[in-house]
């Protein structure tokens, strides 16, 4: 199998970032292998980039590594793409997937603005490891996780790590409902012209103000209260 493309740096996988070189090599520092660098750079993925629903996603810069960098918080496509670009840094091929999915942790607010808990095009990152394609999402950062009542999703490298389909309390938490297919780079340009036409008030403005880690608790304690 020809790895060249998901070797190669893209707009928006752009792994020839310097800001991106500095940040695999830092995350990776003191690994003995592709797979235990692999590890290390999830985890700083998933906890080091806040996960925030609330960012502009009309602007290029939340779907682009060395944007998420800058920035230090996106959602999850912007943070599947950070991760495929790390890891190509280090000579793992990568290429990021999509899914539509039924994410029951939102905010009242960010409900409120778009009407439904159906999200298209969450985003993960498939990693060519050990002889194989295998699934990592770094979306929901551990601050997040804790604070929800989510136990962090965790990834070994080996098998498939796609979602947390329970709470910690047991109450389910997502549900994958159609997959999109696996890119070589984020496909922008078809990824925005879906949110034109399904979240319209997203793509309008600037993002929401607000901290969507706190809203989303709130909203977490208030479904747990009314379910106890």
């Amino acid at each position: 199998m020809d790895m060249t493309q998901y070797l190669t740096a893209g707009t928006y996988i752009d792994s020839d970032s310097a800001q991106v070189i500095a940040f695999a090599k830092q995350a990776s520092e003191g690994a003995t292998d592709q797979r235990a660098a692999a590890l290390r750079l999830y985890a700083t993925v998933r906890d080091s980039i806040i996960y925030d629903p609330y960012v502009n996603f009309a602007d290029p810069a939340n779907y682009r590594a060395s944007g998420v960098l800058a920035s230090g918080r996106t959602f999850c496509i912007g943070k599947s793409a950070l991760l495929a670009a790390s890891a190509r840094v280090i000579g793992v091929p990568t290429r990021v997937g999509y899914a539509d999915v039924r994410n029951h942790l939102t905010s009242p607010r960010l409900y409120e603005k778009i009407k439904t808990d159906i999200f298209i095009w969450h985003s993960y990152t498939e990693l060519y490891l050990l002889g194989r394609w295998v699934k990592a999402t770094p979306a929901f950062d551990r601050a997040l996780c804790e604070r929800a009542g989510i136990k962090p999703l965790e990834f070994d490298g080996e098998t498939d790590s796609l979602f947390q389909p329970f709470d910690q309390a047991g109450r389910r938490h997502m549900e994958y409902l159609k997959d999109r297919g696996a890119f070589a780079d984020v496909p922008f340009d078809t990824i925005k012209a879906e949110f034109l036409k399904t979240y319209p008030s997203l793509m309008s403005g600037h993002g929401l103000a607000g901290d969507f880690r706190s809203e989303a608790v709130a909203q977490t304690m208030d479904r747990s209260q009314s379910e106890g």
